[in-house]
């Protein structure tokens, strides 16, 4: 990369960052309570694409882990413990049930390992529901405090809004560390072949179990910001189809980089509120818009950049070459 475009990316960076904390601003309740879903949506988001897009282990349980995090935060929260406290206990309880949940990995792989997975989702939400002396089934837990940040209250969307989007850059940075150090190299070489990551001396068996449990450690913070945010859950947003609901979020913003499941999150919530001016035909519009990025660009957004990327990488050197071999031929 050169450094112009280098610059251009710290300068694209900076001016999204701004937008994301000026122009919310003007935005009333509801426009705060979609941007901070969206913001809560990445990290569960980006957990499952380390666990898929980096290290190719599909799960159909993240929105599990997603109301295992919820539901730790509207237990603890609700009988005055505060929300670092039920975070803590979110990810050492996500991180463990992770760490197991990536067993079956070891051993099945592709459909077979959504299966085990979706039999996970499956068993989550029947606790969930029928647990009433935990959960109060479906009835579900209301008056969910939200926190005090350094002596800030956060009751009002606004405040809120700040203190899920300073999460997810607190997460998004973690991420990046990951994904670039030793650990994020071995998760995609376990991707990309297995086998020849286990010749080259990875431990494959040790880094598919953490890519398990740090994927679903995501997940339940998530929750935990997912709970606070609309002060009441019950078992309903936790089924099947929030695991879908993320998994395509990966898929549609770029499986396997890093960026994916921002653009993912937008398009999953942000697209739906946008197209309402069509009435009851929005739902119909989204499904027909993802389907047509899919079979134009199965890579997702981020494929279809990174494709004439490397298609302009790949003109620019042709051309180098092309002068380079005149320049020989007409020398003397």
């Amino acid at each position: 990369m050169t450094a112009t475009g280098k610059y251009l990316r710290i300068v694209l960076g900076i001016a999204v960052i701004a937008a994301l904390i000026v122009v919310p601003m003007n935005f009333n309740r509801y426009g705060l309570y979609i941007l901070s879903q969206w913001a809560v949506m990445t990290i569960a988001a980006m957990g499952l694409n380390l666990t898929l897009g980096y290290a190719g282990q599909i799960s159909l349980a993240q929105g599990a882990f997603v109301g295992i995090g919820a539901y730790a935060a509207a237990i603890m929260t609700t009988q005055g413990m505060p929300l670092i406290a039920a975070l803590a206990v979110a990810i050492v309880l996500c991180f463990a049930i992770g760490w197991i949940l990536g067993y079956p990995a070891l051993r099945v792989q592709h459909h077979y390992l959504a299966f085990v997975t979706l039999a996970f989702s499956t068993l989550a939400f029947l606790v969930f529901r029928n647990e009433d002396w935990l959960t109060k089934g479906i009835y579900g837990i209301s008056n969910i405090p939200r926190p005090n940040v350094m002596g800030f209250a956060t009751n009002r969307p606004l405040p809120f809004y700040y203190f899920c989007l300073g999460s997810l850059g607190i997460v998004s940075l973690a991420m990046w560390w990951l994904i670039r150090s030793p650990w994020g190299r071995a998760f995609v070489a376990l991707r990309e072949n297995p086998v020849r990551a286990l010749s080259l001396g990875i431990d494959t068996r040790r880094y598919t179990l953490m890519a398990f449990a740090i994927g679903s450690a995501l997940g339940g913070v998530a929750g935990t910001l997912y709970a606070p945010l609309t002060q009441y859950i019950d078992p309903v947003p936790f089924n099947l189809s929030l695991s879908l609901d993320l998994l395509m979020m990966v898929i549609v913003g770029g499986s396997g980089f890093f960026f994916g499941p921002f653009l993912g999150a937008m398009i999953a919530v942000l697209l739906p509120e946008w197209l309402r001016f069509t009435q009851g035909y929005y739902l119909m519009l989204y499904a027909v818009a993802v389907m047509l990025l899919l079979i134009y660009s199965p890579t997702g957004i981020l494929g279809i950049l990174d494709r004439y990327l490397a298609e302009r990488r790949t003109k620019v050197a042709s051309a180098l070459r092309a002068v380079a071999k005149s320049r020989l031929e007409t020398a003397p």
